[in-house]
């Protein structure tokens, strides 16, 4: 596909990176000159130096004949403007926007189609980075929660340690310790590699295991890997943003919640705003402030301000003051596994949750669900079978047979209202929800094929 890029900073970068590989022809467009440079020296790419919504600059990045234009520059107003220029101007088939501002995200129906702004998807991150922490919560233990078809089928991270039912046994025996429960083990990542994983494989502490689940069954198979942690009900929060402040309101129903501002301003707001949420002026890392407010008792310190570094420091001093957990929202994604584990136990990447709701609009054949994970390096993807055993290379197969690439594991199937844990003899039907887990990304254009339907096929 001929795609272009409207913004070089880190999403509009990362997004390049994963797609300069795959068959993509990719411009990006920038007003930053030094780091349009540095994307071509590092890439297989085409740069434009300029404004991201003029027309002239989009027609010498080709929009005459582009498939798509993914506009994630860091103003809304610009994306927005971008897609109706896009549209008008160039026809241009799909047009995609980061979103940001709850004003215009309030409005999405009546704003976002044809005859007003054409943006065919937008990607809002707050909101993403939201749902991801919220799911986090409701999971206690879990390192990552990814759902699938409506939420019925989740991809969960946990670490395995000392305790677990199943450490020290192998997968072969999950079936014997939870015989009601049917689940898959997608992938296993010990000391930072990929094992993969066979009914032989005993599972270590420390391994980082992604099982596949019906989402009802999350907690019984969370068990056989780590000691069940308690439901969480205290919850902190440092910073009072969009991400913060949806948290909040998100968690004060069925939680005891405190949120702590900087900006004395924006913390009366947010008074006014929340509900059941004790809002505080002051500074997340001031040791007296979280002492008075009895940090240690604390099961959940979440910061999430827009400073990486204030957010790192403010919940390493928690944890040593005694917070049982740490949540710790990072813009720049070096730092992701640089700070997590120890006193830092999950690091979000706002950047990882956009790239991911964006591939899923990239991505060819019938994708409904793309999550980026391990640095971009692997991916879970909701593929959507069609047609039949003339037209398809998957529907009416056993999964034994479909010919998968290296490091590709078919986890399950949710068929109507019923989720099929996969095995070697599930046959796959057309309509299918078929959920995989890739190790390595770049065979991604291979299962991409095998969700296409075609009339020549044999």
């Amino acid at each position: 596909m001929k795609i272009i890029i409207l913004g070089a900073g880190q999403v509009g970068g990362t997004l390049a990176e994963n797609l300069v590989g795959e068959q993509n022809e990719i411009t990006v467009i920038d007003i930053d000159g030094d780091r349009l440079r540095e994307l071509q020296d590092k890439y297989d790419l085409q740069v434009v130096h300029g404004h991201s919504a003029h027309p002239d600059v989009l027609r010498q990045a080709g929009a005459d004949d582009a498939d798509m234009i993914i506009a994630v520059t860091s103003s809304d107003e610009v994306n927005m403007v971008a897609c109706q220029v896009a549209y008008s101007i160039f026809n241009t088939p799909t047009k995609i926007a980061r979103i940001r501002s709850e004003q215009y995200l309030r409005h999405k129906e009546k704003l976002f189609h044809n005859n007003d702004l054409p943006v065919d998807h937008y990607i809002a991150p707050e909101q993403l980075v939201t749902n991801y922490i919220r799911r986090l919560i409701d999971y206690p233990g879990a390192l990552q929660v990814l759902q699938f078809a409506d939420g019925m089928l989740s991809l969960v991270a946990v670490k395995a340690y000392y305790g677990g039912l199943l450490v020290g046994y192998a997968l072969s025996a999950l079936k014997e310790h939870i015989p009601n429960v049917d689940t898959r083990v997608a992938a296993i990542y010990r000391q930072g590699k990929a094992i993969k994983p066979l009914g032989t494989t005993v599972i270590e502490a420390d391994d980082e295991v992604f099982f596949i689940a019906a989402t009802k069954h999350i907690r019984a198979v969370m068990n056989e890997l780590q000691k069940l942690e308690r439901s969480y009900k205290k919850i902190m929060i440092a910073g009072g943003g969009n991400i913060g402040a949806g948290l909040a309101r998100s968690l004060e129903k069925n939680h005891s919640v405190k949120l702590i501002e900087r900006n004395p301003t924006r913390a009366a707001q947010l008074s006014e705003m929340l509900d059941n949420t004790v809002v505080f002026s002051g500074d997340a890392s001031d040791h007296e402030l979280l002492s008075e407010e009895h940090i240690e008792q604390v099961d959940v310190f979440i910061a999430v301000t827009n400073d990486d570094e204030a957010n790192i420091m403010a919940a390493m001093l928690a944890k040593r003051m005694g917070a049982a957990k740490t949540m710790v929202l990072i813009q720049r994604s070096a730092y992701v596994d640089l700070v997590q584990g120890g006193e830092i136990d999950i690091a979000i990447s706002p950047q990882q949750a956009t790239i991911s709701a964006l591939l899923t609009h990239v991505r060819r054949g019938d994708i409904v669900n793309v999550y980026s994970l391990r640095k971009g390096a692997a991916e879970a993807i909701e593929a959507v079978a069609h047609g039949d055993e003339n037209t398809s290379r998957v529907v009416g197969r056993a999964i034994r047979d479909i010919k998968l690439p290296a490091g590709t594991t078919i986890g399950a199937i949710v068929r109507d209202d019923e989720v099929l844990i996969a095995h070697d003899d599930t046959i796959i039907e057309s309509g299918d929800h078929v959920i995989m887990f890739l190790i390595d990304k770049k065979h991604i254009g291979i299962v991409e094929k095998l969700f296409q339907v075609s009339a020549l096929f044999v």
